[in-house]
C-alpha cells in the first residue's frame, strides 16, 4: 500500500521524488522504490539528521510497537506522523513517540490506481499547514474524506478498507452462478468482472442514487425482478452485508486495544 500511494503521488505530481525519502528493509522493493527516483535507506538510521515534516508509516499493526521507537528523532525534531494501520489508535503513538502530531489515515486497494476512499482524521495538534499538504498528497490516490472523530476510522477500515474484498468476492460468485447457468469458466468470469465495473462506474457519474438506479433496470415481473425477489427477500443480502461490515469493525476495535 505505501508504495502504490508513494506511486500515485509521483504519477499525479503532488510530490517530487527528491523530497521523499524512504525506508524498506527488503532488497528488492528498496529497489523498486529507487526506480521511482526517491532516496531510500534500509533502515531509519540512514536519515538520522535529516529534517522531516510528514513522517508516513505503513505497517501491520502487529510490528508498531517494535518498529515506532526507531523513528522517535524524527518526531522529536518536530515531524507529524501519518499512519496507514488498521485499528490502530493515536494513543498508541503518543504512548510510544510522545504528545506528537499525528493523521490517522485509511485507504483501500484501488488507491493503488488511484480509485481509492480514504478516510483522515487528524489528531487536534496538527497544523493546517500540514493537513493541507496530507490531504494534497493522498487526493493523488483518490476521494479524501476528512473524519471528524477518531471512532470513525475504524467504520471506515470495514467498509471501505476491506470493501474492495467483498466485491472482489461477489465478482467471484457471480462467475460461478454463470458457469452454473450454462458459461464458460473463462466466459463468466469476463461477464461478472465487467457488469461490476461498468455498474460501478455507472453509479459514479450519475447523478441519481444507488436505489433509483436498481429501480430503473428492474422491470416490473421481469427478469431482474425476480432474481432480486432472492436478494432482498427479508433484507437477506442487506442483513450480510450488515454482519459483515460489524465484523470487520469489531476487529478493527479488538486491533485498537491490542
Amino acid at each position: 500500500m505505501g508504495f502504490a500511494m508513494l506511486k500515485g503521488w509521483l504519477d499525479k505530481g503532488a510530490a517530487a521524488a527528491a523530497d521523499i525519502m524512504v525506508v524498506e528493509p527488503n532488497e528488492a522493493l528498496r529497489n523498486r522504490a529507487a526506480s521511482l527516483g526517491v532516496h531510500v535507506g534500509e533502515d531509519a538510521v540512514a536519515f538520522k539528521g535529516r529534517k522531516i515534516d510528514l513522517l508516513m508509516i505503513a505497517l501491520k499493526p502487529q510490528v508498531l510497537e517494535d518498529v515506532l521507537p526507531r523513528y522517535k528523532s524524527f518526531t522529536d525534531d518536530g515531524a507529524t506522523l501519518i499512519t496507514v494501520a488498521a485499528g490502530a489508535p493515536i494513543a498508541l503513538y503518543k504512548r510510544i513517540l510522545g504528545d506528537i502530531p499525528v493523521i490517522r489515515t485509511m485507504p483501500n486497494t484501488p488507491a493503488a490506481i488511484g480509485a481509492g476512499m480514504i478516510g483522515m482524521f487528524s489528531s487536534a495538534t496538527v497544523s493546517q499547514t500540514i493537513k493541507t499538504f496530507a490531504k494534497h498528497l493522498l487526493e493523488a490516490n483518490g476521494v479524501v474524506d476528512e473524519l471528524q472523530n477518531e471512532a470513525m476510522v475504524d467504520v471506515v477500515t470495514a467498509v471501505s478498507g476491506s470493501g474492495p474484498a467483498y466485491l472482489f468476492y461477489f465478482i467471484e460468485c457471480m462467475s460461478a452462478a454463470a458457469e452454473a447457468a450454462g458459461m464458460s469458466k473463462e466466459q463468466a468470469m469476463i461477464y461478472a468482472r465487467q457488469t461490476v465495473f461498468g455498474a460501478a462506474r455507472l453509479a459514479e457519474q450519475s447523478s441519481e442514487d444507488a436505489s433509483q438506479l436498481r429501480v430503473n433496470v428492474t422491470s416490473p415481473k421481469g427478469t431482474t425482478y425476480a432474481a432480486l425477489q432472492v436478494l432482498m427477500h427479508d433484507k437477506r443480502l442487506e442483513n450480510l452485508m450488515v454482519e459483515a461490515v460489524a465484523a470487520a469493525k469489531a476487529r478493527a476495535e479488538e486491533l485498537g486495544r491490542g
